[in-house]
């Protein structure tokens, strides 16, 4: 009889593992035969974030309890000395690959124009201990750390991924992201220089962001907007010249200055360099940057980015690029296994049958009930066949006397 694998290795098998070993090779992730080597590193760590674990302790005691089931995987128990060794010393570059790969992936499925890629440029902090003062100092007595993201909304996925101290300005890292010519950014005030929009702008984008109350404006057209609408005003303008007395500014093509009313009586100053869509399409543009907000809050409540295995740069870096791995499986699975319609709970799913021998497909079905013993082959002493063994024996006897007279 075939053996059932666990769901553990069902969302495993979405991993790319030739793949994984060509960047283990590349940069040189089992560089010391004395250290955990890196696949079953990853296994432990995707195994903290799918079952929840809180510290290296907890990691090493449900290890060892599964350890028969760890084979089958590639994986094997770790203790949790090796497991903190592994987190500060192994390049975290092999796991970024690896989830550049299951992103790309996973993007396989939602290919769309370049022209209709919207993406959203936030990031989220985390609060560090004090052990982590060392490098993610923001304020005396206060250490963090910054994930920023480029999201797809569409997709419902993340893009790309930096981590840096929460001292890092939003903008900074943003300059070190990759653009993709011809897209569509919206992003919030943390990304407000015009260097970058400029750069922005050449490469063909679309930019949709918020606008500060105190930046001066040349009008050049004031648009007409619908009576009685959350549209306040639509104008045409260009951005001040000038930045300071010998700085010119690098963003100087006409663009687009849209108020809009929300719901609670808020208003905002939205800018774009489309003169083109209505301004109806620029505010739900820009309405649709809370997606990333609700993916910051799932990723939160979901998997372990608020509490931390270790304190060094590496262990957090490894740790936020982990458990972007495990959400990106967590949307492979559920995407092939259209069990339950919302992904939230399809991760309780997960969480609740991780080392249960069951198929994901069927987490939801009632275990067949097992079938009837197979009875075990029996000698017949039953009174009748003692009857019929009595009568040969007196055959033969009666036939052996007859032959002797």
């Amino acid at each position: 009889m075939p053996q059932q694998d666990i769901v553990f290795h069902g969302l495993l098998k979405q991993i790319p593992w030739g793949t994984f070993d060509r960047l283990v090779d590349r940069h040189n992730g089992d560089w010391d035969g004395r250290v955990t080597k890196s696949r079953p590193h990853l296994i432990a760590m995707l195994y903290a974030q799918f079952c929840g674990a809180r510290g290296l302790r907890e990691i090493e005691a449900s290890l060892k309890s599964h350890a028969g089931k760890l084979y089958h995987l590639g994986g094997c128990t770790i203790s949790k000395s090796a497991l903190s060794t592994a987190n500060a010393s192994r390049p975290v570059e092999v796991f970024a690959g690896l989830l550049s790969a299951l992103i790309a992936q996973l993007q396989n499925g939602y290919r769309r124009k370049i022209r209709d890629c919207v993406r959203l440029v936030d990031s989220t902090s985390v609060r560090l201990s004090s052990l982590s003062g060392d490098w993610a100092t923001f304020s005396t007595g206060v250490c963090g750390a910054k994930a920023h993201i480029i999201y797809d909304p569409d997709a419902d996925q993340p893009l790309y991924l930096m981590v840096t101290p929460s001292n890092v300005n939003d903008i900074t890292a943003a300059k070190a992201m990759p653009i993709e010519a011809g897209a569509t950014y919206v992003f919030d005030l943390g990304y407000y220089d015009y260097g970058w929009w400029a750069t922005l702008d050449q490469a063909g984008c679309r930019i949709v962001t918020r606008l500060k109350s105190n930046t001066p404006f040349e009008v050049v057209d004031d648009r007409p907007v619908a009576f009685g609408s959350s549209i306040l005003s639509d104008r045409t303008e260009y951005l001040p010249k000038r930045l300071a007395a010998s700085r010119h500014s690098p963003m100087t093509s006409l663009v687009r200055k849209v108020r809009v009313m929300i719901e609670t009586g808020k208003v905002l100053r939205i800018f774009t360099n489309d003169l083109t869509a209505s301004a109806e399409d620029i505010a739900e543009l820009y309405k649709r940057r809370w997606a990333i907000e609700l993916f910051f809050r799932w990723i939160k409540q979901t998997l372990k980015i608020t509490h931390f295995l270790g304190t060094s740069e590496n262990a957090v870096r490894i740790q936020m690029t982990v458990a972007l791995i495990a959400f990106v499986l967590l949307r492979l699975a559920h995407d092939a296994n259209k069990i339950v319609k919302s992904p939230l709970a399809f991760a309780r799913l997960i969480h609740a049958n991780l080392m249960h021998r069951r198929p994901i497909a069927g987490l939801l079905q009632k275990p067949s009930p097992p079938g009837p013993t197979p009875r075990q082959a029996t000698f017949d002493f039953e009174p009748s066949a003692t009857r019929a063994a009595q009568r040969r024996r007196t055959a033969r006897a009666c036939l052996t006397l007859e032959n002797a007279a």
